[in-house]
């Protein structure tokens, strides 16, 4: 018999407490069976003070898809340089709970609330971000500045 996983409150919870026990401060629940899988989906659990560098993914087949779940996060979006096009609140039930990311655009998300949780959906297999992909003008999760940089993420969604 195939292992069905119920996305209910419990798991949401075991998700969310790994994240708070996490140095990152996050922690992905996998649906996909392996790395190489030609889909990946995904819950990702995160807490308010983690930081995730900005990046974009430049192949043409890494689309992806978000979906809140839990909490709030706010995505931001960046041109080459580093200035924020624009920004997307995504909220479960809200007006935006949603937003689906074309390769080739930065962007980061910013978790607004203790153990928020999004469902993400894009193309397999995993690979690590290229340097090329990773955004030169911010900060590298871990560097001194990170926390700052974050605060000011956090700061578009007052």
């Amino acid at each position: 018999m195939k292992n069905i996983q119920i996305i209910d409150r419990r798991l949401l919870d075991q998700v969310s407490g790994q994240a708070d026990a996490s140095p990152r401060r996050r922690k992905n629940h996998n649906f996909h069976a392996a790395e190489s899988d030609a889909c990946h989906r995904l819950l990702n659990a995160v807490e308010a003070d983690s930081y995730i560098p900005p990046h974009c993914h430049h192949d043409a087949g890494k689309d992806e898809t978000l979906i809140v779940v839990r909490g709030r996060i706010g995505v931001v979006f960046f041109d080459e340089r580093g200035s924020v096009t624009s920004k997307a609140l995504l909220v479960p039930g809200g007006d935006v709970a949603g937003v689906n990311i074309p390769h080739g655009v930065y962007h980061t998300l910013v978790a607004l609330e203790p153990d928020s949780v999004f469902f993400e959906a894009k193309a397999g297999p995993y690979t690590p971000l290229t340097p090329r992909e990773k955004a030169s003008w911010a900060p590298a999760e871990g560097e001194p500045r990170a926390s700052s940089y974050l605060a000011e993420l956090k700061r578009l969604f007052v």
